[in-house]
């Protein structure tokens, strides 16, 4: 969903009589895996480095909303996609189980794929060709030239593109050379705890998303297999005591009424293994995303929070927007630029409605700023204006 001035900006770089035949990616998660797949279907020779001996998931359920499904629809995957995501609504109750409504919002700003990450990146790095990712290929460095980067690994290699993409997550290596001085934050006080688990003898009849008290939100929704993702957090959070199992149900304890409900029962019948816990981090606001031959995309720009569950979403959207600036007759300089006006002020408001659920001050206001969020991350942007 790009603005016409946007399409405007690529038409007169596909233009101009320059080429660019290859791009390095760091970062073989969503975005990265998204973002490779977008470079390949518009022209270009990539290459994707991940410093992991495999390609995995660090995560458990992850929400897809319309948005990010166009992009997939744009790559050809997107029919792969649904298949193995199970189709959500993003409602909100109250520990007594009331549903917050937000009648000034549509059904449609409520709807989302539920998916698995771990399968979800199977099927990216299929379709990016496995081929064409390097395994146990961290980033070292970089060099630029008036016209190619040279892109140093840390398996002593290095390769020579037009282009480097960090999508290398939230400590990103790409970002702390491009913009030096900006580490991922703690946001102080903020935990989530999660998993999936079979559902077997467990009575699990729907999906549940929590507004609780004392900071607390989380709930459970069954996935597209049979299985149950359970989740947890908490901002503000005191110190933390007792293993995950036991953190995670003394969160519970403030979203049901009910001290045996079916999120602590879900909780309580988790191996403590399959147990996810993370203290969360942020990117603070940076300066600029991109050089002349170097981008940010991702959580490598603009880690946030998880509880407005768009994060990998938005990422999609910069893998997207690369996509279709860059091909074989780009700019590339021009075209990171087109790429920096476009995101940079897009992530200006999502930190503006970010902050507005946060310290929304009641479960029923957060409910509706989480709506007004949705309604507008789902809005094309031509017709966004700013509130």
């Amino acid at each position: 969903m790009l603005a016409p001035t946007v399409e405007m900006e690529k038409k007169s770089l596909e233009d101009k009589d320059m080429t660019v035949t290859r791009a390095v990616v760091v970062g073989a998660g969503i975005v990265g895996l998204t973002t490779g797949l977008a470079l390949r279907r518009a022209g270009l020779d990539v290459v994707i480095c991940e410093q992991a001996p495999e390609i995995r998931a660090a995560g458990a359920g992850l929400g897809l909303w319309a948005n990010a499904l166009a992009v997939f629809d744009e790559l050809g995957i997107g029919d792969q996609v649904r298949a193995i995501g199970k189709p959500s609504e993003m409602y909100f109750h109250d520990p007594a189980g009331t549903l917050l409504r937000s009648p000034e919002f549509g059904v449609e700003d409520h709807q989302y794929l539920l998916v698995h990450r771990a399968e979800l990146l199977d099927l990216l790095a299929d379709a990016a060709g496995r081929e064409n990712i390097r395994l146990d290929t961290g980033f070292g460095a970089y060099v630029e030239h008036a016209d190619s980067v040279t892109v140093r690994l840390t398996d002593g290699s290095s390769e020579q593109a037009d282009l480097l993409v960090g999508a290398d997550g939230a400590y990103s290596a790409v970002r702390a050379q491009l913009v030096p001085g900006t580490p991922a934050q703690e946001h102080a006080g903020h935990q989530v705890w999660r998993a999936v688990i079979p559902a077997d003898g467990l009575e699990v009849r729907g999906n549940r998303l929590i507004l609780g008290t004392n900071g607390c939100r989380g709930g459970y929704v069954r996935t597209h297999d049979g299985s149950v993702y359970w989740l947890v957090n908490q901002f503000k959070s005191p110190p933390l005591t007792g293993t995950r199992g036991e953190q995670a149900l003394e969160r519970a304890r403030h979203l049901e009424e009910d001290a045996d409900g079916v999120l602590a029962r879900l909780i309580a019948a988790t191996p403590e293994e399959l147990i996810l816990h993370n203290q969360i981090m942020l990117v603070p606001p940076l300066p600029h995303w991109v050089s002349a031959r170097v981008a940010l995309a991702g959580d490598a720009a603009h880690a946030m929070s998880p509880h407005i569950t768009a994060g990998a979403t938005l990422g999609i959207e910069d893998a997207a927007l690369l996509g279709h600036l860059l091909g074989p007759a780009s700019d590339v300089p021009a075209a990171l630029q087109t790429y920096q006006a476009d995101r940079i002020p897009r992530y200006v408001r999502v930190a503006e409605l970010s902050a507005a659920v946060e310290h929304s001050p009641t479960p029923r206001e957060f409910a509706r700023n989480y709506a007004a969020f949705s309604h507008w991350m789902l809005t094309p942007q031509r017709d966004q204006v700013r509130a």
